[in-house]
């Protein structure tokens, strides 16, 4: 554990030997952490509400971010470079002019970072789900359209393509933080097993555990990448089980096309970015 996680932990103990709950951070003399947040618009919140003050109006970073909540709770000094559609390459190239490569922002003296990527890579995840909302759309819910249509060329890329992308923006990582405690979460479910909601999302009933299995084989390109570069793996499979689109508000993490609130459809609401931040937490031991 780094030096700081350890001051924190000892600063928040009172003399009565209770922990003392505050959200101003560690007491007076500790250190804080030194932490950076990286990733997509899955670490930025994007379309919650309200706006990060003083983030780039492009990046849809808001104040609510599963980083802030980290930094909140934990009194951890924060640098957010998350933005909104990041690919991997956006790691060590600027993803917008006058914006710098994320990995810009770590240093030798940085702490923990934590990051969530790979969906936006090669369009994959975006461009499989309104593929198979146009086609459920069309057959009126019915049958596997997408399925039939792509076959396995979806989950193909993320296994050839994707995965060694992942390598390579977490080694550039760990090549400017090497002390750092790195945190990569998956994706949190957007569809559930089996089912479906139509009036929620336009994906035919046949074509739900395909777009399933899709983001199956990214949390598990993300899983071991994390695990071939020595970074920790926040598993958030069984954690966002029945927390999917077709949950009612206040069970969701994540926003149906149909209906959304708060947030860009198939992305975390404040809820789901405050169950990411407790599943980060945990992995990290930061209590």
């Amino acid at each position: 554990m780094p030096r700081r996680l350890i001051a924190i932990a000892a600063a928040a103990v009172t003399a009565a030997g209770t922990v003392a709950l505050s959200s101003a951070g560690p007491a007076q003399g500790a250190d804080p952490i030194d932490y950076v947040a990286l990733g997509d618009s899955y670490s930025a919140a994007s379309g919650v509400m309200p706006t990060a003050p003083g983030s780039p109006a492009q990046c849809l970073r808001s104040a609510l971010n599963y980083p802030n909540v980290i930094a909140e709770r934990t009194g951890a000094r924060l640098t957010d470079v998350t933005c909104g559609a990041a690919q991997t390459k956006d790691f060590t190239a600027a993803q917008y002019p006058g914006i710098r490569p994320q990995v810009d922002a770590l240093s030798a003296d940085t702490d923990v970072v934590t990051l969530t990527i790979g969906g936006n890579d090669s369009g994959i995840f975006i461009r499989a789900a309104l593929t198979c909302s146009i086609a459920g759309f069309f057959t009126g819910g019915k049958g596997s359209p997408c399925k039939d249509q792509n076959g396995s060329s979806f989950e193909d890329t993320v296994r050839d393509k994707t995965y060694p992308d992942l390598v390579d923006a977490l080694r550039a990582v760990r090549v400017k933080a090497p002390n750092a405690e790195i945190a990569v979460l998956g994706y949190p479910w957007i569809v559930p097993a089996t089912g479906g909601c139509f009036d929620k999302i336009t994906i035919a009933a046949g074509d739900i555990p395909y777009m399933r299995s899709l983001q199956a084989t990214l949390n598990d390109a993300v899983g071991r990448a994390a695990a071939e570069t020595g970074a920790t793996y926040v598993d958030l499979n069984g954690l966002s089980d029945g927390h999917d689109v077709c949950q009612p508000p206040g069970v969701r993490w994540i926003e149906p096309p149909i209906g959304a609130q708060n947030s860009i459809f198939a992305h975390p609401n404040a809820l789901g970015e405050r169950e990411m931040a407790a599943a980060a937490m945990a992995a990290l031991d930061l209590g």
